[in-house]
């Protein structure tokens, strides 16, 4: 009873500092003004400014209104900061990465689609871990130093040397590819999704995926449209007021907790089923190798203790599910924009096409080591992560503490977005952002180095960017390269001979993905047929 008493008296003592420095914070916070935005409502902010879709453009609409490259929001009391230069981003979520590097806290993500062993979502390491009331749940990693053991495991699978050992699975699934668009063109979204998916499974588990209908390319698809909805800042008012998390499921507006529970369900099946197989297979003896079985393996050492070999179990378990998920998700949205982009510009496929007649050689399909001799196919593959960036907007980071920044105070507490579409449609480093034209990575037939390059902002910013980045850009690169060697893509013709503009509409979600749209995939030979039914062998 005393020691119940003592700890409720520690709690009463805990909270009631916290308020007296919030108070004192308070009356002692910088007298900078906030950064530029539209007017504040009583109550409720800009809540109801903030565009359920295609946020990123609004935001560069209102940096233009008001003259800056950061602007502030407020949405019922959550502090808004939105980055869309890339000035800002380097000085913010790079020299200050100390600051900035941390993730708020996301209701409905975290907590009801269940996506805690989400790396993108993990704290990065803060005081307001101390009193994380979810820590229990999250291994026997503290915050920060959980994260790091992702983030470990993941750049040692996936650095720039490392991701040469996945050269041979990336070709065999762009030949497979090659080879199921030759046999059924219609519908090369699904294909895309096939490959990706059944690469990312042999690479990440050591399982193999045969058809489109895969259970497991079903898994990675459901939860990433969940994670992708739930992303988008303002989508559910739950992020906002955490609290609602707390309502009946019955009570009016409580829809979103149905929701999350169908996202939950497909959420953990991510997580858990291809792992539990992969398991299954080691103790059978018949694993392949693959970044699960690899890791786990390491494990079995009498020298590591229980405990920790389940912690470390924990870390491999979550970052290959990381791996698989968006690995699949964000190389489909990058290949759908590629073909999009050569219906928008068939000039360019037929530039690249001929570089690579000329290099590798007709009869001949490319490889890696010709990346170096292909600067036209390289600027495409460029062009296409800047025309339409896979995520538009970056996840957002959080402050824990106040902070100035030109002038401006980025108050304690704030969720900054990075605009990545705004820095990649820059019309002083990009113009004519809105066209595609790979040309403008080129000088004198070679890739120009002061372009900036669009990777550097279309993964991610700081300590936060994508560690699977490099696998991702390979296997890019070599899908696009072999598609050009051996296919042409033109805009479909219907049934009475008139062409089939497609509409370039995109799914608005974290991860923005073509929607479906219609388009003509033939071989552009006799020979070039003969070449990809070639590669079965």
């Amino acid at each position: 009873m005393m020691q119940s008493l003592l700890s409720n008296s520690t709690w009463v003592l805990v909270i009631s500092s916290i308020l007296l420095y919030s108070l004192y914070r308070k009356r002692n916070r910088s007298s900078l003004p906030l950064p530029p935005g539209p007017r504040k409502l009583p109550l409720v902010g800009n809540l109801f400014d903030i565009p359920a879709e295609r946020q990123w453009e609004t935001y560069v609409e209102w940096g233009k209104q008001y003259n800056s490259d950061i602007i502030h929001l407020n949405a019922m009391g959550t502090s808004i900061v939105v980055v869309s230069s890339m000035e800002a981003a380097r000085e913010i979520f790079e020299r200050r990465s100390s600051l900035y590097s941390d993730r708020a806290r996301l209701p409905m993500i975290v907590e009801l689609v269940g996506w805690d062993f989400g790396i993108g979502f993990m704290k990065y390491g803060t005081l307001e871990q101390i009193f994380s009331f979810h820590l229990e749940r999250l291994s026997f990693y503290p915050l920060g130093d959980r994260w790091r053991a992702h983030r470990k495991i993941l750049h040692e699978a996936f650095n720039i040397g490392a991701v040469k050992q996945f050269y041979p699975q990336e070709l065999a699934a762009t030949h497979e590819l090659l080879r199921r668009l030759l046999r059924d063109p219609s519908d090369i979204m699904s294909h895309f999704r096939q490959m990706t998916g059944a690469l990312m499974m042999d690479v990440t588990y050591g399982i193999d995926v045969r058809s489109s209908d895969d259970p497991y390319i079903r898994i990675a698809e459901e939860a990433m449209h969940g994670l992708s909805v739930a992303s988008v800042p303002g989508a559910f008012l739950v992020d906002t007021v955490p609290a609602l998390k707390c309502i009946p499921d019955w009570f009016p507006g409580a829809g979103f907790k149905s929701t999350a529970k169908q996202w939950r369900k497909v959420t953990r099946d991510l997580l858990e089923t291809p792992f539990f197989e992969t398991k299954q297979a080691i103790t059978a003896g018949t694993a392949r190798a693959s970044f699960t079985s690899l890791n786990l393996r390491s494990l079995d050492n009498p020298a590591v203790s229980g405990k920790t070999r389940k912690s470390q179990e924990a870390v491999v378990k979550a970052a290959a599910a990381n791996m698989y998920a968006a690995g699949a998700d964000t190389t489909v949205s990058a290949l759908g924009t590629f073909v999009l982009a050569m219906l928008a510009n068939p000039g360019a496929q037929k530039k690249a096409q001929a570089e690579i007649d000329s290099v590798v050689g007709v009869g001949h399909l490319p490889d890696f080591a010709d990346e170096s001799a292909l600067p036209y196919v390289s600027a495409i593959v460029k062009e296409v992560l800047r025309w339409r960036n896979v995520t538009p907007i970056a996840i957002p980071h959080y402050l824990a503490v106040d902070d100035d920044y030109r002038g401006y105070r980025i108050p304690a507490g704030s969720i900054v977005i990075g605009n990545a579409w705004a820095i990649l449609h820059d019309e002083i480093m990009y113009p004519d952002p809105h066209s595609f034209k790979p040309e403008r990575f080129l000088l004198d037939g070679k890739l120009n180095p002061v372009i900036r390059d669009p990777e550097t902002v279309a993964f991610g910013f700081g300590r936060r960017i994508c560690p699977g980045r490099h696998m991702a850009t390979s296997s890019l690169w070599i899908t696009i390269a072999s598609i050009l060697a051996t296919l042409d893509i033109n805009k479909a013709i219907d049934e009475n001979g008139e062409v089939v503009e497609p509409t370039y509409e995109y799914f608005p979600g974290l991860v923005s993905s073509p929607l479906p749209f219609k388009c003509s995939i033939t071989p552009r030979s006799v020979q070039a047929a003969e070449i990809i039914q070639a590669t079965s062998g």
